[in-house]
């Protein structure tokens, strides 16, 4: 039985194909390649070679025989066998023995077994469909003159004049506006502040400055020789100490804020009396509603408390009862 057949099978699907007792064929990569003396281009191939001490039976050929013929694998064996003596009788008696489409063997003159692969057959998969070709190379072919490019300097160098000019164009005239009109100006203030009551709620806060000078008469000569209550000094009962003033007797409101919204005067006033002030509520003419910490019976005890005042509630002043 001819198992050539079986062995070329394998040979396309696997590197290495043993025959028992025979020999093993070993398939080998070589990547695609130029021949430039032919101009030939040639694929990668997968050449075969041949190596008599691989003998030892791996059971690849045999099984591959018992599952295509549907026969036990001993049998299968017994015919690789049968083929492996047939071929070693020929070589002795002289004979070339070619396998087809893998390649010849012949005995030298030492009685070793030659093998001459079949070079028109290549057992690589990947390169099927694909054969060897030639082509006519170009001629006057400089790969110099083409990676060599004249660059004209002058258009690039009026280009980068245009971008110049433009830039300035447009920087110079918010340079002069930012020069002309200082950061530090009312312009850039807003009229509006908020309040440290609600972050989500904007407080409309009264000119404190203005009130101040309408309400508060001017201070005494002496009035240095009344000493305040010390800066550190901010808990409740400091501010908030009584000082025996009726509310017709005169005096002076300490105003914490002042705000468009009832609503948000009312929540003032809850946030001071958890601070232990005792609050009052005083419409404005002007429809505000203003927020009173406490009330002092002179001047120089509310500016004292004031500044104690202010450490908790940024913006207090005065008003005058």
């Amino acid at each position: 039985m001819d198992i050539t057949a079986f062995i070329r099978e394998l040979l396309f699907s696997h590197d290495c194909v043993i025959v028992p007792g025979f020999g093993g064929f070993i398939g080998n990569y070589s990547p695609a390649r130029l021949e430039k003396s032919t101009s030939t281009f040639f694929p990668p191939v997968k050449r075969i070679s041949f190596n008599r001490n691989l003998k030892n039976n791996d059971g690849l050929l045999a099984g591959r025989i018992s599952g295509s013929l549907k026969i036990g694998y001993n049998e299968a064996l017994n015919k690789v066998e049968e083929f492996v003596a047939a071929t070693g009788k020929k070589l002795e008696r002289g004979e070339k023995v070619v396998f087809d489409n893998i390649g010849s063997f012949s005995n030298n003159q030492e009685g070793n077994i030659q093998f001459e692969p079949d070079s028109n057959v290549n057992y690589h998969l990947d390169s099927y469909g694909l054969e060897s070709f030639q082509f006519t190379p170009l001629e006057g072919y400089d790969v110099r003159k083409r990676i060599t490019r004249h660059i004209n300097k002058e258009p690039v160098q009026r280009s980068s004049m245009r971008k110049i000019m433009w830039r300035a164009a447009v920087i110079v005239p918010i340079l002069a506006l930012m020069v002309a009109v200082p950061f530090k100006t009312n312009f850039f203030r807003s009229r509006l502040e908020t309040t440290t009551l609600n972050p989500l709620v904007t407080a409309e806060f009264e000119n404190n400055k203005k009130a101040v000078d309408e309400s508060i008469p001017a201070l005494p000569a002496k009035t240095e020789n009344i000493a305040p209550r010390p800066a550190d000094d901010i808990s409740p009962s400091t501010v908030s100490a009584p000082v025996n003033v009726s509310d017709d007797a005169g005096g002076f409101y300490l105003i914490v804020g002042s705000f468009r919204s009832r609503a948000n005067a009312d929540q003032q006033v809850s946030i001071l009396n958890e601070e232990g002030f005792n609050p009052e509520i005083l419409p404005a003419s002007n429809g505000f509603y203003r927020v009173s910490a406490m009330k002092c019976g002179d001047l120089a005890t509310a500016l004292a408390r004031k500044s104690n005042i202010e450490k908790k509630f940024p913006g207090t002043w005065v008003k005058k009862i």
